[in-house]
């Protein structure tokens, strides 16, 4: 199904951004994905960008993804920490409910960007499941969102990555 999705399909000239999220661990999803990148000039892939939580075991899992990419030549562009505690829906403060830092050390010891951590947040989860927004659109919310700073700033990163990689 990538193999076709990536072949079949019509793709918009100069598409920047292609976004996969894929499961964690090496599985087969993985190696099928970025061999079908790699075999259509049009699809090369600019890198990937890995995400982990702050505990023990899912850094180990993704140093496992980023030595997988480093076997298949595939640029590491940045690490970030999902679930990196908690927003308080009432003041915004984040409150670490799990261990601290585990994506940003991962990419200290390995030499990757850290692009930051994305707490979790009962807002933004009821904002993007609610049908309803009392007229004002998904776009209108989310300019309301406690982690829109959070999400511009690793696009922000991402975009940055991508157009230094153009330069060189």
């Amino acid at each position: 199904m990538v193999r076709q999705f990536l072949s079949d399909v019509a793709w918009t000239p100069g598409l920047d951004y292609l976004l996969v999220d894929t499961p964690p661990g090496t599985s087969d999803e993985h190696i099928s994905l970025v061999e079908a990148l790699l075999k259509n000039p049009s699809t090369l892939p600019r890198g990937a960008v890995l995400v982990t939580t702050p505990q023990a075991v899912s850094t180990a899992d993704v140093r496992k993804e980023l030595d997988f990419c480093v076997k298949t030549r595939l640029p590491v562009l940045g690490i970030i920490e999902n679930m990196s505690g908690f927003m308080c829906p009432c003041c915004g403060v984040v409150t670490e409910v799990f261990s601290k830092g585990g994506g940003e050390r991962l990419a200290r010891e390995t030499g990757v960007e850290f692009w930051g951590g994305v707490p979790l947040d009962g807002g933004f989860v009821a904002l993007v499941e609610s049908r309803e927004g009392g007229g004002v659109g998904l776009l209108e919310r989310y300019r309301e969102c406690g982690l829109r700073r959070v999400f511009e700033g690793i696009v922000g990163r991402l975009v940055e990555s991508v157009k230094k990689e153009r330069v060189e």
